[in-house]
């Protein structure tokens, strides 16, 4: 199969050569975003990209009664602006002795419009899952939750205190396109921190409905070791072909017992990074981004990647034809 299927019939482009703002990065000075900030320079360091530092303000809208009580607006937004340059100028500090070339851009307006329409020239953007109301989120809110669905490269949201630890690279694949486009990612990750790769995919168990029918216990059993089994082979032709396309990460596979989201959750204490696609088919049972990619990010304890949609030739050569 050499095409997208005929339900992703939108994917977006992406040309690395394009994406000149290399790794994107969110500030608002709140400490989660110092974490982001420190998070997206190793990253830029890594894969030897331009980082690009991101803070947004906005202008409140007024109301007065009369003329007469209208104010000089324009001071107001000069005070906004002139805030802004004096974040950046924070993280500026912060990035004293990085080695590589950084940008630093304000922009009025929306934190999730703005950022969404960065990660178009960008190859990822990076956020903390909290921060000041004004521009990361309310808890979990407009722009950890809200950007990965909206962002035209992979998302990595930052936890609260979240420290580099070894471990390797965890993925959540469920037999779609959005899943390979995942573990493509989610290789080239491992690879980069010189780990290992688990896929990972999630079997429901029968009290949670998957199963339409009436079973009695032993059916039960039975019923789950065979789902099992078939998972597991999927999993490695999965595993096969992804090796196919980048031979130096050493990948294995699993299957769990349990929702996709309490799965992956449960994996996260020893990895160094979390990848899911931005939406599923349903083969671990949900559509990511929906109820697995949200339930992922929410309170997660390490990063997370949400990989979206993007134009990629080789998501079509999976063997299992889907």
């Amino acid at each position: 199969m050499n095409a997208e299927t005929p339900s992703e019939p939108h994917t977006i482009p992406f040309d690395l050569a394009a994406r000149d703002l290399g790794v994107l990065v969110g500030f608002d000075g709140s400490p989660n975003s110092e974490g982001a900030l420190a998070y997206a320079a190793r990253v830029a360091v890594r894969r030897e990209l331009p980082l690009t530092v991101l803070t947004v303000y906005r202008v409140p809208m007024p109301v007065y009664t009369t003329y007469v009580a209208l104010p000089a607006s324009e001071a107001e937004g000069e005070e906004r602006k002139k805030a802004a340059a004096q974040l950046l100028e924070g993280a500026a500090k912060m990035l004293e002795g990085h080695p590589g070339k950084v940008s630093y851009l304000s922009a009025e307006g929306d934190s999730v419009g703005m950022l969404a329409e960065a990660s178009a020239r960008a190859q990822l953007v990076v956020v903390g899952a909290h921060g000041r109301g004004g521009f990361l989120g309310r808890v979990m809110g407009s722009v950890s939750t809200a950007l990965p669905a909206h962002a035209q490269c992979p998302t990595v949201v930052v936890p609260p205190e979240s420290e580099a630890v070894d471990g390797r690279v965890i993925v959540g694949v469920d037999g779609s396109s959005h899943g390979r486009r995942a573990s493509l990612h989610a290789a080239r990750e491992a690879v980069e921190r010189g780990t290992s790769l688990l896929l990972l995919t999630a079997l429901q168990p029968p009290d949670r409905g998957e199963y339409w029918f009436p079973m009695l216990p032993h059916e039960t059993g039975e019923l789950v070791d065979r789902r099992r089994t078939e998972l597991e082979e999927q999993l490695e032709q999965e595993v096969q072909w992804l090796t196919g396309h980048i031979p130096e990460v050493q990948a294995t596979a699993e299957v769990r017992v349990g929702s996709p989201a309490s799965v992956l959750r449960e994996a996260m204490p020893t990895t160094q990074l979390t990848v899911v696609g931005s939406h599923g088919r349903g083969a671990i049972s949900s559509a990511l981004l929906g109820s697995v990619s949200r339930a992922t990010l929410h309170g997660a304890e390490r990063p997370v990647m949400v990989v979206p949609p993007l134009r990629d030739d080789r998501v079509g050569e999976s063997p299992l034809g889907r």
